[in-house]
């Protein structure tokens, strides 16, 4: 059967900076799922779009094309609304851990699918994966009945027919340089949000040095972006712009992740988390239809953690089970006195990363046990000697490395630091 375009028109359509068309567009998705547009061809058609752009039409175009390359759920004949959330990814980012349980809490049905790190962001399956027993792959069938009949929220991967499409170049992109590219971010996103069928869904757009937006005013364009494609796809979406210039709570890395989040569960926790997870608890109850619902209270009387503890043991783990720890640890202190200036998030992360708690390929493993405790925030007065970091990992010879990576960050002097008013810097809604 002849095919319908020639993919080298396209990219020099897209080349030479004029619009696809939607019939252009559908095709070069489809064909490329299918193997017949070439990857060198759809990397030249990436780094054209990464050049080049795309306006509003073309992606939420792009965007639907990547949605029927697979199959979508559909949460209709539950017996209560849905509501999801997506952050872009940060460091110390363990939001999704009591956000869900807590939003569930009031009747609210959270499919949460999420991803694994890559690099210095972590990912939400690795933290949970180190709850002994707990299992990151369900069927849809098991899905909907956690939803339905079960604790209301799961936390859980996405399933290989959610936007195929979309699974394929975003492996394309990782290589080729075309990773931070607004309109093939915006639609990597929401095709997996918009396929997965939630009725609403709210995006936490890291912006710093931790996040992939460096920029405030690069987050607020793939904020509005994506606010878009959701409104248009019939998603009520909502996006919040949050802070990622400095790590969020106190511990990087999986397990200390997790412990992290059942504090928060149990009424405690850091005051940046509790304050973020409660701000994207309030937007999707909002969303939702319950723009009433405390969400605050829900965390003080425990509501949260006993859905927290059905959703584990639903999905196979041990809820009391203690977490692992790293064999090894090594303190970092202040080298003199004064107020610690910078904690920068992208150092962090990279140390996390380099001490186990991440991999620099999606086949690589993961330490359950490495990572970051954090003991003084910038703004915080310290006194020589005393300990800003803990390192963890399994294997003495990462300390080195891990090291390295905060070279330039943890200085130390006498000037005051400004201190940030919110975790929260912008909310966009249509």
């Amino acid at each position: 059967m002849a095919e319908q375009f020639d993919a080298v028109d396209i990219i020099r359509t897209k080349r030479d900076k004029a619009e696809l068309t939607d019939a252009q567009i559908d095709w070069v998705i489809d064909a490329y799922t299918r193997g017949v547009v070439a990857d060198e061809q759809m990397s030249a058609l990436a780094m054209a779009i990464f050049l080049n752009g795309m306006n509003r039409r073309e992606i939420a175009r792009w965007t639907d094309a990547m949605i029927r390359s697979g199959e979508r759920l559909d949460f209709g004949k539950l017996p209560r609304r849905t509501a999801d959330k997506h952050s872009t990814g940060g460091v110390g980012d363990k939001i999704t851990l009591p956000l869900a349980p807590l939003v569930a809490a009031f009747d609210v049905a959270v499919p949460q699918l999420s991803g694994r790190g890559l690099g210095h962001t972590g990912g939400t399956l690795d933290k949970l994966e180190s709850i002994p027993g707990w299992r990151a792959n369900l069927s849809n069938e098991e899905i909907e009945h956690q939803l339905g009949a079960g604790s209301g929220a799961v936390i859980c991967a996405a399933g290989t027919g959610l936007a195929p499409a979309d699974k394929k170049l975003y492996a394309l992109r990782d290589i080729t340089g075309t990773v931070d590219c607004v309109p093939l971010i915006a639609s990597s996103i929401m095709s997996k949000k918009i396929a997965e069928g939630t009725d609403a869904l709210v995006l936490d757009v890291k912006v710093g040095s931790g996040a992939f937006m460096k920029s405030i005013d690069m987050a607020r364009e793939l904020a509005s972006t994506m606010v878009d494609l959701g409104t248009d796809a019939g998603v009520k979406t909502i996006a919040l712009l949050t802070d990622m210039s400095v790590p969020l709570g106190l511990t990087v890395g999986n397990a200390l992740e997790v412990r992290e989040s059942m504090e928060v569960l149990a009424g405690g926790g850091p005051a940046d988390i509790v304050e973020l997870t409660v701000a994207l608890a309030r937007e999707m109850l909002t969303a939702a239809g319950k723009p009433d619902a405390d969400p605050e209270q829900a965390l003080r009387d425990g509501r949260a953690m006993d859905v927290w503890r059905a959703m584990i043991r639903e999905q196979g783990g041990d809820p009391d089970a203690p977490l692992p720890t790293a064999r090894h640890t090594l303190d970092v202190v202040a080298e003199s006195d004064g107020i610690l200036q910078d904690m920068d998030a992208l150092k962090v992360g990279v140390a996390s990363w380099r001490l186990g708690a991440g991999r620099a390929r999606k086949e690589d493993p993961v330490q359950a046990g490495a990572g970051i405790e954090i003991f003084t925030k910038p703004g915080e007065n310290v006194r020589k000697g005393q300990k800003l970091l803990t390192l963890h990992t399994d294997d003495e010879d990462r300390f080195s490395r891990a090291l390295e990576s905060l070279e330039g960050t943890l200085t130390v002097s006498q000037e005051p630091v400004v201190e940030r008013a919110s975790v929260v810097l912008d909310r966009i809604a249509r």
